[in-house]
Parts: structure tokens; C-alpha cells; sequence
């Protein structure tokens, strides 16, 4: 899973809106909104104010593309 839905996913399963963490983070809610879609990228900065706003460690946003590689490894 990208790091973007990653986003959305831990985001929604909080009760938590876009709008809210837009605000927090001090920029357009459509900015936002384009980091959860893909069409803009997180840089590590945002990635990292992001994770304190929903009370989550950074890792747990790479944590499925972390247990995709290592499947793959295990297969090889």
C-alpha cells in the first residue's frame, strides 16, 4: 500500500477529517487532499507532522510496503 493511502487509511479509522489535519498543518484542505490521493507527494517534513496530528509513530505508515518486501524475499 502506498504511503498515501496508508495516510487516508489510519486518517479515516481515527474519525479524523481531512479538513481537521489541513488546518493543523496549515495548508489549503485541496493541498491535503492531494497528498491522500497521490497527486502531490509528502515530503518527510509534512509525513512527519502528519503522524504527531494522528498520534502515530512515522513507521506505521511504511509498515505494509515493509511486509510486502520481506514476503517477497521469503519467496525468493
Amino acid at each position: 500500500m502506498s504511503i498515501n493511502k496508508r495516510v487516508r487509511q489510519i486518517r479515516k479509522s481515527k474519525g479524523i477529517t481531512g479538513t481537521f489535519v489541513a488546518k493543523k498543518l496549515g495548508i489549503a484542505v485541496q493541498t491535503y487532499n492531494g497528498y491522500e490521493l497521490g497527486r502531490r507527494s509528502i515530503k518527510a517534513s509534512t509525513l512527519e507532522e502528519i503522524a504527531k496530528i494522528l498520534n502515530e509513530p512515522i513507521e506505521k505508515f511504511f509498515e505494509d510496503d515493509l511486509h510486502e518486501t520481506e514476503k517477497l524475499e521469503q519467496i525468493i
